[in-house]
């Protein structure tokens, strides 16, 4: 018999705030985190708007020393782990070898990367940094948490682009299922708001130009919607051996019991449009779970504002749910938040963990005019209170990379 797993600790830095309380308190008030670029000058730009973390000082969490040679993705990852392990009362050396790390990210240190290209450019080979190669590697992300909390077991990293959030979690969930660790930090990590980040995926065609109402600009289902809007920020889970967990006395958030994957093979950027592998990653994940789709609550779906991603999800998840689907809660967080890139799997998996704990379902805002084929309940605008004793997050990536999430109640 498998081993069951549960959420003990969550450690969140977001557009909409850093803390557990702080970011709940924001999505079921349905805020917006989104505003005018600041981190650079976007002058000459097609798109000035994104969602920004707010005051955030690497020092709080870190050395001055150790934090000027890691990009800001890998700084806000080490934060949001030094937060989860707080939050869940995990004594790391206590337990080091059987704690392991597997934190996600879809850019890595494109910060770095475009900083030190300058140098290059500006000065020359010879002034390149010698730490430019271990703060751009994606991987940095999952290394420096360990490295900072001693966490000595499995030490991995995702890479699969907007879903890599959530197969961190979900490949973390399966390491403690066959007993290769008892507990594992995991989540995303993401800081792709730089010139070159804003700059290529608005070349794409991908991002939101609404640059005059950035609170406006995501909204996802929506009619009017015309892209996504940029997102950075960190979150980390703490999953722990459930009988472990109750042995120590931890505080049970909520059990994880299904993770459920598919690849399109169609399209480097593009969805395939049926919204059949999409589904298959939903139904994968029920049956993990042992669960029907009657027995959902709730879906955090992946909704990022694009015309296309919306209506081939909300068609998944007709084919996954059928009858259901027209009776279950779904709404985008990535409303208030944008897109988060490879940390929104985890920031969306947070909330649905506290959706079930608080009884409340966060909105999708900004959805004034619905799309005729966007036709489900997206909990519009304001929250709803609603018991959830199930809560889904669907995860899509670039490339075809379809996961989907499943939490229960404890």
């Amino acid at each position: 018999m498998s081993r069951r797993v549960v959420v003990t600790g969550m450690g969140i830095i977001s557009p909409l705030g850093t803390g557990v309380e702080e970011y709940w308190s924001a999505l079921a008030a349905g805020c917006s985190g989104i505003g005018p670029i600041t981190q650079f000058d976007t002058s000459g730009y097609n798109v000035r708007i994104a969602g920004e973390v707010k005051g955030f000082e690497p020092t709080d969490f870190i050395d001055r020393k150790s934090s000027r040679r890691m990009d800001r993705f890998a700084q806000l990852s080490v934060a949001a782990a030094a937060m989860a392990v707080e939050h869940a009362g995990l004594d790391v050396a206590a337990d080091a070898e059987n704690i392991g790390v597997l934190v996600a990210s879809g850019i890595g240190g494109v910060k770095t990367f475009e900083k030190e290209t300058g140098v290059l450019l500006e000065k020359g080979p010879g002034r390149i940094s010698p730490f430019f190669i271990p703060m751009e590697i994606a991987n940095m992300a999952s290394a420096q948490v360990s490295i900072h909390l001693g966490a000595r077991g499995p030490v991995s990293t995702v890479c699969t682009a907007c879903s890599a959030a959530a197969n961190a979690i979900g490949d973390a969930f399966e390491i403690i299922k066959r007993g290769a660790a008892d507990v594992m930090l995991a989540g995303g990590s993401e800081a792709s708001i730089s010139p070159v980040g804003i700059a290529a995926f608005s070349q794409m065609g991908a991002l939101s130009m609404r640059n005059g109402e950035p609170e406006r600009a995501s909204r996802p289902f929506d009619l009017e919607r015309d892209g996504f809007v940029m997102g950075e920020g960190s979150a980390i889970l703490i999953l722990e051996e459930r009988e472990r967990a109750r042995s120590r006395g931890a505080r049970i958030w909520a059990e994880i019991s299904g993770y459920g994957m598919s690849g399109d093979a169609f399209h480097i950027t593009n969805p395939e449009p049926s919204g059949e592998n999409q589904a298959r990653a939903l139904l994968a994940a029920l049956r993990e779970a042992g669960l029907r789709p009657e027995d959902i609550g709730y879906i955090n779906a992946h909704g990022t504002s694009t015309p296309p991603g919306d209506t081939i999800e909300t068609r998944s998840i007709k084919i996954a749910l059928g009858e259901h689907a027209r009776e279950v809660a779904v709404s985008s967080t990535k409303s208030m938040m944008g897109h988060c890139l490879g940390a929104s799997g985890a920031l969306e998996a947070a909330a649905c963990i506290l959706a079930i704990e608080n009884g409340i379902i966060p909105p999708t805002i900004n959805l004034e005019n619905p799309d005729p084929e966007c036709d489900l309940d997206y909990v519009p605008n304001q929250a709803r209170e609603q018991k959830v004793r199930v809560a889904v997050s669907n995860s899509f990536g670039f490339g075809g990379h379809n996961v989907t999430l499943v939490f229960q109640a404890p």
